[in-house]
């Protein structure tokens, strides 16, 4: 039997079921650019992260506009926006959970992929949507990704899971890592 969407839970009382390399979804915002993103990847999502456990802390691993690569505690972003971050998991062994978290950590301190969101954007405008073919290669990802080709590079570079098989990780969307095969809901974190 399936649950119900969102399966509304309180972050510390599954914070110890977070494993590491589980998928954070987040929300879009009320701002334009949130909602923007959201639209194009075609789901409520604007932002992919992954889950880390560094010791007794459990963080959340991201690029960010403005930021860039950065690892921030998930209890802290959890209080600054209950409700909005949806768990995921993946069948993943602990060495490739570990790989993935790696490849994570390696784009701390890199700056955002401005020329990817640029990329995004303009493959999204239906008019040009309709005339471009889909990006299938993976190796025109390009060096500074944005949040859902940071993802889906770490789990199909460092795990070894391609989790949009059919689409290259520069193309990959917050909702396209949703919608994937290989990445089932868990449930929603709450204060």
């Amino acid at each position: 039997m399936k649950r119900p969407f969102p399966h509304r839970v309180r972050y510390r009382d599954v914070r110890g079921k977070i494993r590491d390399a589980d998928l954070l979804l987040f929300r879009a915002r009320p701002r334009l650019h949130s909602r923007m993103i959201a639209a194009a990847g075609r789901s409520p999502y604007s932002h992919a992260a992954l889950a880390a456990w560094w010791g007794e802390r459990l963080m959340c691993l991201e690029t960010r506009q403005w930021i860039g690569g950065r690892a921030v505690t998930l209890s802290n972003l959890v209080a600054e926006s209950p409700g909005s971050i949806d768990v995921y998991t993946l069948k993943l062994k602990d060495d490739q959970r570990a790989a993935a978290i790696d490849r994570m950590i390696t784009a701390g301190g890199k700056r955002y992929g401005w020329p990817a969101l640029v990329w995004h954007a303009l493959h999204s405008a239906p008019a040009l949507r309709w005339l471009l073919p889909p990006e299938v290669d993976d190796g025109r990802n390009g060096s500074l990704p944005v949040c859902s080709q940071l993802v889906s590079r770490a789990l199909r570079d460092g795990a070894g899971v391609d989790v949009t098989p059919n689409l290259s990780d520069r193309a990959t969307t917050p909702g396209d890592l949703a919608r994937s095969a290989l990445c089932r809901y868990r449930f929603t974190l709450e204060e």
